[in-house]
């Protein structure tokens, strides 16, 4: 595996050695041993998968702490645009974001720790999206930053996705108040 550092620290890309030939392909999606030489201790406790259509955009979703979660994301099947914004208060990279595609072809992941709300595009339909996540899900701990929001500069290159009524209503990053 290849860990590569982005401009946020913490936030780092995994791209994964494959073995292709004539019967197909072999990957190790996530390997202990490989994360903890790199310094990446998480201790995963749940695996989630969804399945969009092209034009679905979820998030930009976190849950505050304790039940903070960080996750491990790759697509299975299809392609999405995957962004992870920095909502640590105290961090220098406070409110800038890393985006990133994540596809079956190029079989890259996306390490995103606590303190991050992540959300995502689907590109292409019947996209399987998966993630590793290091808490279980709790709803009171939840939480939504409006993913369109000018003061964070995505470009989501998408002026009407699909959207759920939570993605909807996020907060305005002015008015949020990172529990992070």
């Amino acid at each position: 595996m290849e860990i590569i550092e982005t401009h946020i620290k913490d936030l780092l890309i995994i791209k994964p050695k494959v073995f292709a030939d004539a019967r197909g392909y072999f990957f190790e999606s996530y390997n202990e041993g490989v994360f903890k030489q790199n310094g990446i201790t998480p201790h995963f406790v749940q695996d989630n998968q969804s399945l969009s259509n092209a034009g679905v955009l979820r998030g930009l979703h976190f849950q505050a702490p304790p039940h903070a979660q960080g996750k491990l994301v790759r697509v299975i099947t299809g392609a999405v645009l995957d962004i992870a914004v920095d909502i640590r208060k105290n961090s220098p990279t406070y409110g800038q974001h890393v985006a990133i595609e994540l596809t079956e072809e190029n079989k890259t992941m996306f390490y995103i720790p606590t303190g991050f709300a992540h959300g995502f595009l689907t590109l292409k339909d019947n996209t399987i999206f998966s993630y590793k996540c290091t808490d279980l899900y709790h709803k009171a701990s939840e939480g939504t930053v409006l993913w369109n929001d000018a003061d964070l500069n995505i470009n989501w290159n998408v002026a009407e996705p699909v959207l759920s009524e939570k993605d909807l209503t996020g907060t305005k990053f002015k008015e949020f108040n990172s529990p992070f």
